[in-house]
């Protein structure tokens, strides 16, 4: 049985690239940098941006390997459990406020 969403808003998943990127990393356990990039579209550096802050307040993570086909370094990022609990929060919110209950 699992445990109701308390519906909240958060500033950080806001931002609409942030909101997106918990969109994305929900839906798996972890994502490559540049996978990220390419699904949304943006450069490096905002990608990077967008990911500093969400790695810095706690709600996701990022863990360098080495690639596979390369003795390059790697970016792998995945949401926290406080990063999955805040985005299923502000979804909660967001709904909530869509379907008029103030």
């Amino acid at each position: 049985m699992s445990v109701p969403v308390e519906p909240r808003f958060d500033p950080v998943i806001h931002e609409p690239m942030r909101l997106r990127i918990c969109g994305i990393l929900s839906t798996v356990d972890e994502m490559q940098f540049a996978a990220l990039r390419d699904t949304l579209d943006i450069s490096d550096a905002a990608c990077s941006k967008h990911l500093k802050v969400l790695v810095d307040c706690g709600y996701a993570t990022v863990e360098k390997r080495e690639s596979d086909s390369s003795r390059h370094m790697v970016r792998w990022y995945a949401l926290t459990s406080a990063g999955r609990d805040a985005f299923s929060g502000h979804i909660a919110e967001l709904k909530r406020l869509a379907s008029g209950l103030l």
